[in-house]
């Protein structure tokens, strides 16, 4: 029986995998902006982590972590220009940001769900939480490692802000509600439906 459960853990776990990847190869996974692009490949770590639980979130976040490194060496962009100022600081910034994004909002899943007893509440908060946790360690990683950096500063002058909090919101601004919306939303939709028809 153990068995059984740990290959169906193992066979979701690789298709979420799977369409994680199906995702980032497509124009399902992004909608290219000229400075952030807006990311939709937080809906399967959200799913994964909901269903599966933490260890299963935080394999999906690392999966989405090295796809966006790998875009570093692929598409450019600002990515590329922070890996040329600190490669080590990139890759904290694209990969374990995402391998606690998906960790964390599983964990904040798991306690939720037994705050509202498999109620909706839960699946929408914790589907939510992986979006808003991907933007806050990215963009917090960020400023960690490049807030004092001229590609950075130069950012900051031309937004006209004065703080890391406030160039945090100039940067991310519509992007970021986006992906809350739209991740959020179809993470919620799909896993209570996906939960009601593994049961």
């Amino acid at each position: 029986m153990r068995n059984t459960r740990k290959i169906h853990w193992l066979t979701q776990l690789a298709l979420l995998i799977a369409i994680e990847l199906v995702m980032w190869q497509t124009p399902l996974g992004y909608l290219r902006t000229p400075v952030l692009n807006v990311s939709f490949l937080t809906v399967p770590v959200a799913i994964g982590g909901m269903l599966l639980g933490p260890s299963a979130g935080a394999v999906l976040g690392t999966v989405f972590g090295f796809t966006s490194l790998a875009d570093t060496f692929i598409a450019g962009g600002m990515k590329a220009i922070l890996f040329g100022i600190n490669p080590f600081g990139c890759v904290v910034v694209t990969v374990v940001a995402r391998v606690l994004c998906g960790w964390l909002s599983a964990v904040i899943f798991a306690g939720l769900n037994k705050l509202f007893k498999g109620g909706t509440a839960a699946y929408a908060l914790g589907a939510l939480s992986c979006p808003l946790l991907n933007t806050v360690f990215f963009m917090g990683f960020i400023m960690l490692f490049y807030y004092n950096s001229d590609y950075i500063q130069g950012i900051q002058q031309t937004l006209g802000v004065g703080n890391p909090i406030s160039l945090i919101l100039a940067m991310v601004g519509l992007q970021g509600a986006i992906e809350l919306v739209v991740c959020g939303m179809l993470a919620t939709i799909i896993t209570q439906t996906l939960k009601r028809y593994v049961k």
